[in-house]
C-alpha cells in the first residue's frame, strides 16, 4: 500500500527528472499524470496509484514547494469535479483512457449540457431526443441551457431522452458529445454582472457514435446521479483554509475599515464567520467520508450552505462599504474562462453569489434531497412518477 513517504519519494523522483524551471507546464502535467501523481485514488495507469484520497495532499504540498505548474482548475473544474467521477465509473476502458489524461492536464475543457429550458429544478423531463441510426450511433435533437464553459469546451457530458415511452427517469441515456461536432451551436447568456460564462446550446442533428454512450441505455438518470452528487460537493465542498473564500474578504474590510464598522454589523459578521467555520469544519469531514467511497447526497447540505453563506457574506460586504460597495464599474459582455470571486469586486461577489442558489441544483431541490435521502422523510407526493413521458403536460 502506497503511504506518504512513497508518495514523497515518487514526487521528487518526478521534480528530479522534469524540473519545472525548465520543463514546459503542459509536459510536466503530462509527466505528473503518467506517474500516478494526478489524482492518486484513481486507479494505476489513469493518473493515480490506487491511494487512499487524502494522500493527494502530500503530493500537491511538495509540488506547490518546487513552483510546479498547476492544471487550473478554476478552468477545467466541469472536468474534474463531474466528468472525471463519471467517467471513472461508468467509462469503458476505451473511454478512460482517451478521456481522462488530456481531461485533467488542461488540454481539453469540457462542459455539462444536463439543463433545458423546460427541464431545469425537474432535470429528467427534459426533452432532448436522441434516436439510434441503423448504424448504431445516435442523432441528437434539443436544447440545453445554463451551460458554464461550452464556448471554451472540447466535449460535454449530455443528457438525452431515447424512449419516450417509459417514465421520465427510466428513458434517459447519458452521451459524451463531441462540441465541435456540426450541428452543434453555442450562443452566450449575458448574466447580471455582464459576464457571459453561461450559454445556451442547440443541438441539431448531432451525430454521436455509440462509443460515447456512458452506461447502459436508458440508464441516464443512474450515471446522472454520480455526476450531480459530486457536482455538488465540487461546488460546495472544495477546501478553503480558514477565513477564506468570502469571509475573508469581508473580515479583511473590517480590519482594514474601523470607521465602517457599526454594532449590528458586527454582529452579522460574527454570525457569518461562524457560519464559514462550521461549513469548512463540515467539508472537511464530508472529504474524510469521500476517503471511503463515492459522493452521496450528502453533498447537498454542503453546497445549499455555500450559497446561503455567499449571498450572506457579499451582501454584508456591500453593505459595509455603503456607496463603495456598489460600485461596479465593467459591464462589457467577458467571456470569462473561469468565475473569479477573489479578483473582482465587493459589487461584482454580490451580484454573482446571486446564481449560487441556483447553479448546481437549486436550493429547493436541495431541500428536499436532505429531507428524502439524507434524513428519511416522507417523500413528497409524485403523480407522474410511473406515467410515460410523452403523456406528460409540458
Amino acid at each position: 500500500m502506497t503511504d506518504p513517504d512513497e508518495l514523497r519519494r515518487r514526487t521528487r523522483a518526478l521534480l528530479a527528472e522534469h524540473d519545472p524551471a525548465t520543463t514546459e507546464p503542459l509536459d510536466f502535467l503530462r509527466a505528473r499524470y503518467d506517474a500516478g501523481l494526478a489524482w492518486v485514488h484513481f486507479p494505476h495507469g489513469l493518473g493515480g496509484l490506487g491511494a487512499p484520497r487524502p494522500l493527494q495532499a502530500v503530493v500537491d504540498a511538495e509540488l506547490a514547494a518546487a513552483g510546479a505548474p498547476g492544471n487550473d482548475p478554476g478552468r477545467i473544474g466541469i472536468g474534474l469535479g463531474m466528468a472525471a467521477p463519471t467517467i471513472l465509473r461508468y467509462g469503458t476502458e476505451e473511454q478512460k483512457v482517451r478521456f481522462l489524461r488530456p481531461l485533467w492536464t488542461g488540454e481539453e475543457v469540457w462542459c455539462q449540457l444536463f439543463s433545458e429550458p423546460g427541464a431545469g429544478s425537474d432535470l429528467a423531463a427534459l426533452a432532448t431526443r436522441a434516436v439510434r441510426g441503423a448504424g448504431g450511433d445516435w442523432v441528437v435533437n434539443g436544447q440545453k441551457v445554463w451551460t458554464s464553459s461550452a464556448h471554451n469546451a472540447r466535449w460535454g457530458i449530455l443528457l438525452a431522452r431515447t424512449d419516450p415511452d417509459a417514465p421520465k427517469h427510466r428513458g434517459i441515456t447519458y452521451f459524451v458529445c463531441d462540441m465541435t461536432a456540426p450541428g452543434v451551436e453555442v450562443r452566450p447568456l449575458r448574466q447580471i454582472t455582464g459576464e457571459a460564462e453561461f450559454n445556451e446550446v442547440f443541438l441539431t442533428d448531432v451525430r454521436i457514435p455509440d462509443r460515447h454512450r456512458l452506461g447502459a441505455v436508458g440508464e441516464g438518470w443512474k450515471v446522472a446521479r454520480t455526476t450531480l452528487d459530486n457536482e455538488r460537493v465540487s461546488i460546495g465542498g472544495g477546501r478553503v483554509p480558514r477565513e477564506g473564500g468570502m469571509v475573508g474578504k469581508v473580515a479583511a474590510v473590517w480590519r482594514e475599515r474601523p470607521e465602517l464598522r457599526t454594532h449590528g454589523l458586527h454582529q452579522r459578521l460574527l454570525s457569518g464567520w461562524v457560519g464559514a467555520e462550521v461549513a469548512r469544519l463540515a467539508g472537511e469531514r464530508l472529504r474524510q467520508q469521500l476517503a471511503a467511497g463515492h459522493p452521496g447526497p450528502e453533498g447537498a447540505g454542503t453546497k445549499l450552505a455555500f450559497a446561503r453563506l455567499a449571498q450572506e457574506l457579499s451582501g454584508l460586504e456591500v453593505e459595509l462599504l455603503g456607496e463603495e460597495g456598489l460600485a461596479y464599474d465593467d459591464w462589457t459582455m467577458r467571456r470569462p474562462e473561469a468565475v473569479d470571486f477573489t479578483g473582482r469586486g465587493a459589487g461584482y461577489r454580490y451580484l454573482r453569489a446571486k446564481g449560487n442558489s441556483i447553479e448546481g441544483g437549486t436550493s429547493e431541490i436541495l431541500r428536499t434531497i436532505i429531507a428524502e435521502r439524507v434524513l428519511g422523510l416522507p417523500a413528497e407526493p409524485r403523480t407522474d412518477k410511473d406515467v410515460p413521458w410523452k403523456e406528460l403536460a409540458r
